[in-house]
Formats: C-alpha cells, sequence, structure tokens
C-alpha cells in the first residue's frame, strides 16, 4: 500500500471505517488501551478532537489487547471511553499492532515513520493533510505536548 487512504478499518459498531473518508484532513492514529496507565491520555485526545475538529482533525482510536490492558470486549471498551472520559472521536474494533496478525494499519505506519515496533499503548501517528506520516510519539508523550504540531498540520493546505 502507498497511502493512508487505502485501508479500511472496522468501526465498534461493525460498520466498515474506509480511511478515505478522511483524505484532505489531519489524522492522529493512536492505539489505545482503557486499563492502561496511560489511560488519561484519552482526556487529552478529547480535547484536541473537540478544540479542533471543525477544522479538519480527527482523532482515530485503534484499541488494543497486545499488552494485555484492554476491556474484555468492544462494548466494554466504548463504555469505559465514553463514561470515564467522555471519547467522542471514532474508535474501532480490537487490532494487534504488532506480529504476524498485526493490522495492516499499523505495519504501514510503522515501515511509513520508522522506529519499529509499537513498544506499548498510546503509540500515536499524526498524519498531514496529504495522507503523509509526519510524526510518531512515544506512548508517554502527552497529547497536549504537540499541538503545535497538529496547529502546523491544520495550516498546510
Amino acid at each position: 500500500m502507498t497511502s493512508i487512504y487505502e485501508f479500511k478499518e472496522t468501526e465498534m459498531s461493525g460498520a466498515d471505517l474506509p480511511l478515505e473518508q478522511y483524505r484532505g484532513q489531519v489524522l492522529l492514529i493512536v492505539n489505545t488501551a482503557s486499563n492502561c496507565g496511560l489511560a488519561p491520555q484519552f482526556k487529552g485526545l478529547e480535547e484536541l478532537y473537540q478544540k479542533y475538529q471543525r477544522e479538519g482533525l480527527v482523532v482515530l482510536g485503534l484499541p488494543s489487547n497486545q499488552f494485555h490492558q484492554e476491556k474484555s470486549d468492544d462494548d466494554a471498551t466504548h463504555d469505559y471511553c465514553q463514561r470515564h472520559y467522555g471519547v467522542t472521536f471514532p474508535m474501532t474494533k480490537r487490532v494487534l499492532v504488532n506480529g504476524d496478525q498485526e493490522d495492516p494499519l499499523f505495519g504501514y505506519l510503522k515501515q511509513t515513520a520508522g522506529h519499529g515496533r509499537i513498544k506499548w499503548n498510546f503509540t500515536k501517528f499524526l498524519i498531514g493533510r496529504d495522507g503523509q506520516v509526519l510524526e510518531r510519539y512515544a506512548p508517554t508523550t502527552r497529547p497536549a505536548t504537540f499541538e503545535a504540531a497538529i496547529r502546523d498540520a491544520l495550516a498546510d493546505r
């Protein structure tokens, strides 16, 4: 695959989620886990989404139990994220981020951004309006710390 827009995920509801629908927008793609010590980042991700979605930012959460820190099923994940952090940004069904069964999107993101394996939950990828990976952020990097990069990406038309 040569473009982020060639990938398709599945929403928690079961509906197809073609990334093509986000062409021309800025994406922040995050592997999430509700039981992770970094889960409070959901609040910062939602704040960025609320602040910049009208300008073209989409935060896309892809829950993963790769590190054994996700709820028992997608419904429990959805309920937890809404109840505790007010998450309204799109979230998908669970994915694997490493290994033979990894989600193809994460294979592409890792190859394009470099840095190899996903080491933990809340690894974040900022994607520009042209569909290219702009930056990969470590799990411990709080969302507010790269708000300027999001603003720059949004300004790039």
